[in-house]
């Protein structure tokens, strides 16, 4: 079985990215997200150990003593953290594992796994990002002003990935993120691990 392929995705706050994922992992077999550690409150709908592992600062605090983390960041006041056993375990089932986090863990994460792919998502301008937080009615306008400042530093780090995609027609959008990830399975790599028998038959 070959082994999967660690995917970075990084995004501004708005940008669509957690929903581009649900419905790429939804209509794909081999695609799964890592569930991270977060220090932040549950939001209503949430649920522990699905969409985070929900710990208290002293229990995150101890796990990166510990060197659990395959990457970890500070994201406005709270923290999040990737376990690396997990993760090591999902690649090795031949799984296609997802990483959601920002700019600061691609770089941590990119040091250590050398042959992993990152993608950017980009909002199709500052205005398209701006209404979309407003219409999620979670936050005031000091907030949604904080959120607008973080983005555009997050965004200036577009640079670092290996794939940007640009969530305007979310179809297109999503079509492009399925691509990246089919067309990484043909590599010549993963392709010659996975028809072995095949090329011993043809190269007889």
């Amino acid at each position: 079985m070959s082994k999967g392929t660690l995917y970075i995705i990084s995004a501004p706050s708005g940008a669509g990215k957690t929903t581009l994922v649900k419905e790429l992992i939804a209509n794909t077999e081999h695609i799964v997200v890592s569930v991270s550690h977060t220090t932040r409150a549950m939001r209503p709908g949430e649920i522990n150990g699905m969409d985070y592992h929900f710990v208290d600062k002293n229990e995150f605090s101890s796990m990166v003593d510990s060197g659990a983390f395959l990457e970890h960041a500070q994201v406005f006041d709270n923290y999040y953290g990737t376990s690396q056993q997990h993760v090591e375990q999902q690649l090795q089932q031949g799984l296609d594992v997802i990483l959601e986090i920002d700019w600061q863990g691609a770089r941590q994460v990119r040091k250590l796994v050398e042959d992993s792919q990152s993608v950017f998502i980009l909002p199709p301008s500052a205005e398209a990002l701006k209404q979309r937080l407003q219409n999620r009615a979670q936050d005031d306008e000091k907030i949604i002003a904080r959120r607008m400042q973080d983005a555009v530093n997050e965004m200036s780090h577009y640079a670092e990935f290996d794939f940007i995609v640009v969530n305007d027609d979310f179809k297109i959008a999503l079509q492009d993120l399925d691509s990246i990830f089919k067309a990484n399975r043909l590599r010549q790599l993963q392709q010659e691990r996975k028809l072995k028998n095949l090329l011993i038959e043809l190269l007889k």
